[in-house]
């Protein structure tokens, strides 16, 4: 099974803008950025899975005519945080955050361990389809989460795992996680 990992183009967002489940706009390059992406996927893909996020679905739709939408593929929850910037939220509950963002969430929000957990029920039910070739169009949260499943890699060095707008990632799967 042949599974490329596609993060969406770049959001219209100022720098320190928190939006893990905000619905944002896309920048003005997306025509560029999508036209980039779809040249580096290959002529057939047999489904294609996509966050409900604008963001994503957004690109899926100029992909494909047909493609799914999936719940478990939207972006970390950062609760209260979400639509505010880093230098606006509480210190404490901030660095508490950091210094354990694999247990502790935002307020209101989810933990990277709950993140976790959603992702990799998508994935593991992903792993039974018949499809050999499938493309998932998500946020980079996913992506480092789904990355570090194969790779085997643990969650406290998620953020090394680098993906940038319009990445795309290709993976031969052989065999389950």
């Amino acid at each position: 099974m042949e599974v490329f990992l596609i993060r969406h183009t770049a959001p219209d967002v100022f720098k320190g803008f928190i939006y893990g489940r905000t619905d944002v706009g896309l920048a003005e390059s997306f025509d560029t950025d999508k036209r980039l992406v779809i040249d580096k996927l290959p002529d057939h893909i047999d489904i294609f899975i996509s966050s409900p996020s604008s963001r994503c679905s957004l690109l899926a739709r100029e992909i494909t005519d047909s493609y799914l939408e999936d719940g478990r593929l939207m972006e970390l929850d950062f609760g209260s945080w979400e639509g505010k910037t880093w230098d606006t939220i509480d210190r404490l509950e901030s660095e508490k955050w950091m210094s354990d963002f694999v247990n502790t969430s935002p307020p209101g929000g989810e933990s990277l361990n709950q993140m976790n957990e959603r992702v990799m029920g998508f994935w593991k039910e992903l792993l039974q389809y018949p499809h050999q070739r499938i493309a998932i169009i998500t946020h980079a949260g996913v992506i480092r989460l789904i990355l570090s499943a194969v790779n085997s890699t643990p969650l406290q060095s998620l953020f090394d795992i680098n993906v940038q707008y319009g990445e795309v990632i290709n993976l031969n799967i052989s065999s389950g996680i």
